[in-house]
């Protein structure tokens, strides 16, 4: 009997397990829409299970940081919408009970073109699709012009389309229907589609052509008769122009040649006056910038080695107070890897592993969101300082965080929030205040060294390496345990960090 209990609870265990569990499911095969009409980008949660308290993220795969369409927490949430999708998203909020998360895009355009994720996560799961666009745009009329005549005699026929989309065929008929080789052809793109070029050179008069574009199921078509009397209307056409064009370039030219002459003659002593005192003049705002920006350069010189010879005595005093700082493994998001002796922590970009149901403490003292770790040791008086090497990361945040910290859901590293930090992201340097503040630093900081004296309540933070102050939180209360925080960045799927965040040892 004790048996059959112990079955029945593992099988049970199992069930619940496997009932959190559901897939993402899509189209299989390319998705097809024309510019301009509305097109339903297919998702959903297979079982048919309710979406509504799930966090469903559209996302471009080809564009870095491209969110198309966000929901979570039961609402819509596109601050950080690409700005060509604004107003023209929207999820199918009814539908969503029933598990369906499908986009609906209004007025297609071609840039919309491309690869798109369909992100579902739940409390306890997730997964997603890739669901590929492709856009079809039918572009202008062709439209024939006459583009001269050839030494022989030839008469240059172009025809030219705008706006296709993908890129048609250009094709020059004759009379029988035979296709013509085009002798110059040009084909570019640009955010209306292709625009497509084709030249051909005929002889014969009394001759119809035919200029035709297609593409796929669409095709439109022009044509031109050339007539004798066309053929010799335009060459005497041609004739008439070109003389007359020489005849009024000759006669602009002499005007020009006599103006000319006449206006430099009456201003020429004038000038070359006016340029003597000009020269002297020059010459001698020169010699004074030229002494001004050697003094300055001197006294610049002078100045920054003063400076790095004082945060050079800075940071040896400051690691006086080092200490020893490692990481706590209870408190890293699931994607991050921290080494054996828990110096190292980095990004491992792989499904987490479910935690066991006796595991629910330590669970809830990871970060879900944001990929973080603390430190173990922590301060709550005197000043301590501690060194990490951030080198070849792309997105890194270091600081320090009090105990009392919110670690889960999306949050702001700021002192509002219980956390004092800098870090990089999008390429740029930034002070983690509320709102965040740009840093403008000259050079990339491979090692960060951070310094806080509590009962003074500072913050400090340094380029050990080049020895230059980044920033200083002041007066601020400091009125809890801190310890270190050490953050790589958001979203795990969207990272490019592969390199390990380090703590530094050799402060001695």
């Amino acid at each position: 009997m004790k048996f059959v209990c112990v079955t029945l609870l593992i099988i049970s265990g199992i069930t619940d397990s496997r009932a959190d569990k559901f897939d993402v499911a899509g189209p299989a095969v390319p998705l097809m829409a024309v510019s301009g009409e509305d097109v339903i980008l297919p998702c959903s949660v297979k079982p048919s299970i309710s979406a509504v308290n799930m966090r469903v993220e559209w996302s471009r795969l080809d564009q870095r940081g491209s969110v198309v369409h966000l929901y979570e927490d039961h609402e819509d949430r596109n601050t950080d919408q690409l700005p060509s999708y604004r107003g023209r998203t929207r999820l199918f909020k009814d539908e969503l009970e029933k598990g369906n998360t499908s986009l609906k895009l209004s007025r297609v355009q071609i840039s919309d073109e491309g690869l798109y994720k369909c992100f579902v996560k739940s409390k306890s799961w997730y997964d997603d699709i890739t669901v590929n666009l492709r856009v079809e745009a039918v572009g202008s009329a062709p439209v024939i012009t006459v583009d001269g005549f050839d030494g022989s005699g030839g008469l240059h026929l172009q025809c030219e389309s705008k706006g296709w989309n993908p890129k048609p065929e250009l094709v020059w008929l004759n009379s029988e229907g035979v296709t013509l080789t085009s002798e110059y052809t040009d084909t570019h793109t640009d955010t209306d589609g292709f625009n497509v070029k084709h030249t051909i050179t005929v002889y014969k008069s009394d001759t119809k052509y035919h200029c035709r574009v297609k593409l796929k199921h669409h095709m439109m078509e022009i044509e031109i008769i050339t007539s004798s009397k066309m053929l010799h209307s335009l060459k005497a056409s041609v004739v008439l122009i070109s003389f007359g064009a020489v005849l009024s370039v000759i006669g602009i030219i002499l005007i020009a040649m006599f103006v000319c002459k006449k206006r430099e003659l009456q201003s020429k002593s004038q000038r070359l006056q006016r340029d003597d005192e000009r020269l002297q003049r020059d010459d001698e705002r020169i010699q004074r910038e030229q002494l001004r920006i050697i003094n300055e350069r001197e006294t610049f010189s002078e100045n920054s080695l003063r400076e790095k010879r004082i945060l050079e005595t800075v940071v040896q005093h400051l690691r006086k107070y080092a200490a020893n700082v490692t990481l706590d493994v209870d408190s890293a998001h699931p994607h991050l890897i921290v080494s054996h002796d828990k110096k190292q922590v980095r990004i491992v970009n792989t499904q987490p592993i479910e935690e066991e149901e006796d595991e629910d403490e330590v669970q809830n003292n990871k970060f879900d969101e944001y990929l973080c770790v603390l430190g173990n040791e922590g301060f709550s008086s005197d000043s301590f300082y501690y060194e990490v090497q951030v080198k070849e990361l792309p997105v890194w945040y270091v600081g320090v965080a009090s105990e009392s910290i919110n670690r889960k859901g999306q949050i702001s590293l700021n002192p509002e929030n219980g956390y004092w930090s800098v870090g990089l992201s999008s390429d740029m340097y930034w002070a983690c205040e509320n709102p965040y503040v740009p840093l403008s630093l000259s050079v990339k900081p491979q090692r960060v060294g951070v310094f806080v004296n509590y009962e003074e309540g500072r913050v400090s933070f340094y380029d050990v390496e080049t020895m230059c102050h980044i920033y200083t939180y002041t007066s601020q209360s400091l009125n809890e345990k801190l310890y270190p925080v050490f953050c790589l960045g958001h979203d795990v799927f969207l990272s490019e960090n592969s390199a390990p965040l380090i703590i530094c040892s050799d402060l001695s």
